[in-house]
């Protein structure tokens, strides 16, 4: 981000404020909340805890279209190619746009035809009318992935968990993503071959983790079943860009399923990548997931800087990050099916824009992407918020909670319904209350309470967050959620003339680990080329390998 009249402005505005208590903030302004909060559909942003006053959200928006912000949204929304490393577009979007959308006709059918192949499949599975090598029905699925092809799929799936829906037979549907063998090994052993499926996921089908995860249970099924044709046309589904290597692997054709090079692999669970998906909520939950991300997305390209929940999300980021010196994001979500959304929000993020050269060549001059953690609400209370609290870390947060719970007809245990909204409630209030806390410090506690507390009992405040409802978590409202994010991360790479499609450091350390490679698997003995803390690890793990 160089430096500009805008910045100028916010850098003035920022000194103006610097000493100035959040409580203060809302001491002046008894509809702080009202002027900082926005509503749109099933998602409400209140961002009313940050440290900001409308004289610096009209600098941000000053800035967001001094950086042309507006144009690189409409850029965004087209075919152009803005991965400009790797020469690509980057059309996520184009995977949620409904089937009889007039725009981008020529893509839109291809995205639906894949679809279609996939619904299709999961139609047979869900009917029964999928069979293993010996006639049975699958009852497993195994979803091989990592990254992208792991992580999106993973958080949906056990998001949604509630609208899991019925199918002929029981249907499981597990993850496997780490490349030393521990996750399949346990698996393996409470899997029956005979009515096993697995999702071979990999954008492009070279993934080293992917297919040594691939290559170990097709040993296990042809072990336990037989070698026979049947065993790859029957037990396996591929998920890539290449269908000549997914042909090659011995994936049949019909069990093919492509996506294509201009979907990043972090943003491609809306694509045949979210099979899982389809196959725990169905068909029409994962038609309503793509849904609501659509609905982000116009929301995106047609509303006003100063009411667009993901400009402003991006915009507070900024703030934060690039004149509060707030270097760490926590993602606190109060709800237990929220489990992994951290986790998926982490790469998201951190593998777009942890950047730290422009789009020019030129070395970043101020902070880029802060460092993304946090975990489900009760249990980082218990593990986490000692530093939050009253640490010395200025770190910003985003609260995640859905209003309603426990009273749909989804569920079946009407009988505990009343305690377990009571549990929701509980939930809701501490959500509530930490976040009070964080903003406000001593204020928060009554004066009666703060006469009697020791200085190490007392609280400072004055950390910036946001907090976002969600009418209820379901297939819709989380497809919006996870667009809001994917919005806010481009929001901020255009505000730090970065490229957010690419990953290039995370390619380096994969070549490296090739070199090591024969040499622990004995067919190179010389490590003289490598440093000498590599070579002394080399020798430690080779000595006891040999032992």
């Amino acid at each position: 981000m160089q430096k500009s009249s805008a910045m100028e402005n916010l850098s003035s505005l920022k000194n103006q404020l610097i000493d100035t208590h959040l409580n203060t903030l809302f001491a002046e302004d008894s509809k702080r909340f009202n002027h900082f909060s926005v509503e749109y559909d099933q998602i409400v942003l209140d961002f009313s805890k940050h440290r900001i006053n409308q004289s610096i959200i009209n600098g941000l928006v000053e800035l967001a279209d001094e950086r042309n912000l507006g144009q690189w949204i409409q850029k965004l929304f087209s075919t152009e190619l803005i991965n400009y490393t790797e020469q690509r577009a980057a059309m996520h979007w184009a995977l949620r746009l409904p089937k009889d959308s007039s725009f981008q006709p020529e893509i839109t059918e291809q995205v639906h035809v894949q679809l279609d192949r996939m619904y299709a499949l999961v139609e047979k599975i869900h009917s029964g009318q999928f069979r293993g090598a010996t006639g049975e029905v699958i009852q497993d699925v195994v979803n091989i992935g990592v990254g992208g092809s792991d992580l999106g799929p993973l958080m949906v799936t056990h998001a949604l968990s509630d609208f899991k829906v019925p199918t002929a037979k029981p249907l499981a549907v597990h993850f496997v993503s780490t490349m030393d063998g521990s996750q399949l090994s346990e698996l393996l052993h409470q899997l029956r071959p005979e009515t096993t499926l697995f999702i071979i996921s990999s954008k492009s089908f070279g993934t080293i983790d992917t297919l040594s995860n691939a290559q170990t249970v097709r040993q296990w099924l042809e072990k336990a079943l037989g070698y026979n044709d049947k065993i790859l046309k029957n037990h396996f589904i591929g998920v890539s860009t290449k269908p000549e290597k997914m042909t090659e692997w011995g994936i049949a054709a019909d069990k093919q399923l492509l996506l294509w090079d201009w979907v990043g692999g972090r943003y491609s669970l809306w694509s045949c990548i979210g099979l899982p998906i389809a196959l725990t909520i169905g068909i029409q939950g994962f038609k309503q997931l793509l849904a609501g991300a659509h609905a982000i997305d116009q929301h995106f390209q047609t509303t006003s800087f100063e009411l667009n929940i993901p400009v402003l999300m991006g915009l507070l980021g900024a703030w934060n990050n690039n004149f509060l010196d707030i270097q760490t994001h926590a993602v606190l979500p109060y709800d237990g099916r929220l489990k992994y959304f951290a986790a998926y929000l982490q790469q998201l993020e951190m593998e777009s824009n942890g950047k730290s050269i422009q789009r020019d060549g030129e070395k970043v001059s101020l902070a880029t992407c802060p460092i993304v953690w946090g975990e489900v609400g009760p249990n980082a209370q218990h593990a986490f918020y000692q530093l939050l609290h009253q640490g010395t870390h200025k770190v910003s947060c985003d609260f995640i909670a859905p209003v309603k719970r426990y009273n749909s007809n989804q569920f079946t245990y009407a009988e505990n319904a009343d305690a377990l909204i009571e549990q929701h409630h509980l939930a809701l209030s501490n959500c509530l209350a930490q976040s009070r806390l964080l903003a406000f410090g001593n204020q928060a506690l009554s004066q009666d309470e703060l006469n009697e507390l020791p200085r190490y009992k007392q609280y400072e405040g004055n950390q910036p967050s946001s907090t976002i409802l969600l009418k209820e978590l379901n297939p819709y409202s989380l497809g919006m959620l996870i667009a809001m994010y994917e919005h806010k991360v481009f929001v901020q790479s255009i505000l730090w003339n970065i490229n957010p499609f690419d990953q290039w450091g995370v390619e380096k350390g994969k070549e490296i680990a090739n070199q090591l490679l024969p040499i622990l698997n004995h067919e190179i003995d010389d490590i003289s080329t490598f440093d000498a803390s590599t070579q002394g690890l080399l020798r430690i793990i080779l000595g006891k390998m040999n032992g």
